[in-house]
């Protein structure tokens, strides 16, 4: 399979890009890279990188990249051949199964909307994101694609969590909950106080374990948890920032002082951040649009970038998307 990484993207340059891609080439028999930017530096890099199983990383000249700070639309109007709406148009082109990106998050949204189809009878796409719980992982969507939604949306992130948690996290039988300020039945404002009772009364009733809290969420009381982008975002920017909080503070006040055991509490912290930090799983899948897209951190690392690229390249086997469209066709038609 062939999954465009834009090399541009994120806040260290194509570096940390060209590093994940080896790493992921060595460790996936099946998948070439196509490294999106700048194709003199990404080459100078990979030269640089050891030894790369021949022909699986290949090159696209893309000669600017999209800042950080960069309004998405006005990007895409000033900048059609930047590296990230470069790898928009190789999908839509078919020339690769999917993308990754770790660069402006809203440039890749306005890509996908710019260039390339939704998934059949999707509204709106949505941003998922895997968290750590006390039972293994959930699903989390919307994290940001989509600040406005309308109940139906919600219905459908729905749809899209629970095929992803079945064909990407392995969970055979996944449970829902709606994210809101109580478990209670009728709180929340209108927009989920009617997503509740499409979820209760819908297809998706078997699944649908009702409204959830956000303390909830890393105890690991349903598998997949509905909200708006908005506030989906501020509780994954929100959860990042604790761990960091916490795991700092236990550096200084557990770790510093100790003496003899310094170096196996320091071991555990380290393999604490490896399976709790976000570059564990790598990135957070576009889901509802024809094709892979999956978004990392800006701060992405080599590690961070290769998993990325195991998750949509996982995803393109397991053909997620098929399962996606399969689950959104048994729901009643949208009102107009």
């Amino acid at each position: 399979m062939r999954i465009a990484l834009d090399a541009l993207g994120g806040d260290h340059g194509p570096a940390p890009n060209v590093g994940g891609a080896v790493l992921a080439v060595r460790a996936i028999p099946d998948l070439t890279v196509v490294l999106v930017g700048d194709r003199p530096r990404a080459e100078e890099l990979l030269a640089g990188s050891g030894p790369v199983p021949a022909g699986r990383i290949e090159f696209v000249h893309a000669p600017v990249g999209v800042g950080m700070n960069e309004k998405p639309a006005e990007a895409l109007r000033r900048k059609p051949e930047a590296s990230i709406f470069r790898c928009w148009q190789l999908l839509a082109e078919g020339a690769v199964d999917g993308l990754v990106s770790a660069g402006n998050t809203g440039a890749v949204v306005a890509g996908a909307v710019k260039t390339h189809k939704f998934l059949k009878c999707v509204h709106r796409p949505g941003i998922a994101t895997v968290m750590p719980t006390a039972r293994g992982r959930c699903v989390l969507l919307d994290v940001g694609a989509n600040v406005f939604p309308k109940p139906r949306h919600l219905l459908e992130y729905g749809v899209m969590g629970l095929a992803f948690a079945r064909k990407i996290l392995d969970i055979e039988r996944p449970t829902l909950g709606l994210l809101n300020v109580g478990e209670e039945e009728g709180k929340g404002h209108e927009l989920v106080q009617k997503a509740y009772e499409l979820f209760r009364n819908g297809p998706l009733k078997d699944h649908f374990r009702g409204n959830v809290e956000g303390r909830d969420l890393h105890r690991g009381t349903v598998d997949v948890v509905v909200t708006d982008g908005f506030t989906g975002n501020v509780v994954l920017k929100l959860s990042e920032g604790v761990l960091e909080f916490v795991l700092d503070l236990v550096n200084q006040e557990v770790v510093a002082p100790l003496e003899a055991e310094r170096d196996k509490a320091t071991a555990a912290v380290k393999g604490l951040l490896g399976k709790y930090h976000y570059s564990a799983f790598g990135g957070a899948p576009l889901l509802g649009v024809d094709g892979v897209c999956i978004i990392c951190h800006g701060s992405s690392s080599d590690r961070a970038i290769a998993n990325a690229l195991g998750v949509a390249a996982r995803s393109v086997r397991e053909r997620l998307n098929e399962s996606i469209v399969a689950g959104l066709e048994a729901l009643p038609a949208a009102e107009e």
